[in-house]
């Protein structure tokens, strides 16, 4: 999660993503999220069981700043939110 190109990074592990990301563009994620508003979803990476998601996790979370944006961008160059077309659009009214 992201709140802008090369931005304030977050790095998490879910079951349900659409759900989880659902609560972060909602506000409801937890205190870093909602402090830094991260609610683009930049970078998904699947595994077949929790227990090695979450050692990939742990892995990504050792790893250099500049690591990081590296593989993000390697896939998403340019930061786009790949959840966007998952929510409707909020009603301005």
């Amino acid at each position: 999660m992201s709140n802008r190109c090369r931005g304030t990074l977050y790095i998490g592990v879910t079951s349900n993503l659409e759900h989880r990301i659902g609560q972060h563009k909602a506000g409801e994620g937890g205190a870093f999220t909602q402090q830094y508003r991260l609610t683009k979803l930049v970078l998904v990476e699947s595994f077949a069981d929790m227990s090695t998601a979450i050692a990939r996790e742990k892995q990504l979370k050792r790893w250099h700043r500049d690591w990081k944006i590296n593989l993000i961008e390697a896939s998403n160059p340019q930061w786009q939110d790949l959840s966007q077309s998952w929510f409707a659009p909020s009603d301005p009214a």
